[in-house]
């Protein structure tokens, strides 16, 4: 039996969800409703009440009400949303996860599909999903449809928008269904046969990290690859934290500088953090520290528009970072590796950093380098971790090959140690 599990605010959104169910029974599956309403009565029956979801967050639904806290309220019913969800993933009884809402009942249902493994099929139609979802998405793969029109009834607009999200989701689920009873995806992310290792990669990085998966990948590993992307960091740092990976190649550090200099690209302060603790073996390279990311030229701060600006494409815009930023990325990056539990290794490609920083690019700058070298050289100083300088720029293919096979050496001499 195939089960897709609708998520929402039955009060509200009770015709909506009704018209959600009755199409995807249409498709041959069968549907979970799970009602994460507070305040009105519900307009169709759910198979979860809110009651249980209340209790789920380990409340009464009595109590929030009496509460009057709408916003107390919300983060429970979700924190209780996401109990039940994980609730039924466990005992075999989700397939998919359906849900449909404004800001509210976005809210409630993406924390509770973030909780959910990565692969299991999560779809949100939203009136929020146009603008910047990554409060919503976090670090999962959650799919976010734009309804176009506010949830408030089925109309000529939001009648196809939403038969496309029934589809979609039967759909998914279906494939889920099969591939899980095929056995071909593993229980949990990094149960199957290959090693998994996280990289991290830009598109002025991506010559040289190419190099050292494909290399990696004919040692055996199954290499999964993040773009710096503020999100794909923080995504990279999660993953890392479960301890899934057996190693990291972080060749890419773009986001620190980023957080450093204000760029819009951050993945937070906590960024090159999860791996060390977690005591895992990582290679770690200065990929991409040779710039901070912008939007648009015409979004550039004024404070940026007299540094040496690069238009990397129509969405992004980038400036160099100047020697002492590059001193201050040095320290900081020697004093996360300094608290890293597990192997460490920094592989310095002292002939550029990107693409832009190769000899005779736009942001080759070799005293800006050299200033993040010897900071990182001297905050390293007395501590486990080791530093290896080649001849080369980042995107030699040698040196991509290089740092995969230090990182091979390093897991290898984990696994004998163990």
């Amino acid at each position: 039996m195939t089960n897709v599990v609708l998520v929402g605010t039955l009060d509200t959104k009770g015709v909506e969800y009704g018209w959600l169910r009755e199409r995807l029974l249409r498709t041959g599956v069968e549907v979970i409703m799970v009602d994460t309403g507070i305040m009105g009565e519900p307009r169709v029956p759910a198979d979860i009440p809110r009651e249980a979801v209340a209790r789920a967050a380990g409340t009464e639904l009595s109590e929030l009400r009496a509460a009057a806290d709408r916003g107390a309220a919300v983060t429970t019913m979700a924190r209780g949303a996401e109990a039940t969800l994980l609730r039924l993933h466990a005992e075999g009884r989700l397939d998919a996860v359906l849900a449909i809402g404004g800001s509210g009942g976005t809210s409630i249902a993406t924390r509770a599909m973030r909780g959910l493994p990565l692969g299991v099929p999560k779809l949100m139609v939203s009136s929020m999903a146009s603008g910047d979802v990554a409060p919503y998405v976090g670090s999962s793969d959650i799919a976010m449809m734009y309804s176009v029109v506010d949830i408030a009834g089925i109309n000529s607009i939001s009648a196809p928008v939403l038969a496309n999200a029934v589809e979609a989701a039967a759909g998914m689920a279906k494939a889920f269904q099969r591939a899980s009873l095929d056995r071909q995806r593993p229980a949990r992310l990094g149960a199957g046969s290959r090693p998994l290792i996280a990289a991290s990669m830009a598109g002025v990085t991506t010559i040289g990290v190419d190099a050292a998966r494909e290399h990696l990948t004919e040692l055996g590993y199954e290499v999964l690859v993040f773009h710096v992307s503020g999100t794909g960091g923080r995504t990279l740092e999660t993953l890392a934290g479960q301890g899934i990976f057996a190693g990291v190649l972080d060749l890419t550090l773009s986001e620190l500088a980023d957080d450093l200099c204000g760029g819009i690209l951050t993945a937070g302060p906590d960024r090159l953090s999860a791996a060390g603790r977690a005591g895992i073996p990582q290679v770690v390279s200065l990929g991409a520290l040779d710039m901070v990311k912008f939007g648009p030229l015409e979004t550039l701060p004024e404070r940026a528009r007299y540094r040496r600006v690069h238009v990397h494409n129509p969405s992004i815009t980038v400036i160099r970072t100047t020697p002492a930023e590059c001193a201050e990325l040095g320290r900081r990056v020697a004093a996360k590796l300094r608290a890293a539990t597990g192997p460490t290794a920094v592989c310095v490609p002292l002939r550029g950093l990107s693409t832009l920083g190769a000899p005779g690019g736009t942001y080759h700058d070799p005293d800006a380098d050299r200033a993040l070298f010897s900071a990182l050289r001297e905050g390293l100083r007395g501590s486990s971790a080791r530093l290896y300088d080649y001849d080369t720029h980042i995107n030699d293919p040698d040196f991509g090959r290089a740092a995969a096979d230090r990182l091979h050496a390093m897991i290898g001499a984990a696994r004998a140690a163990a």
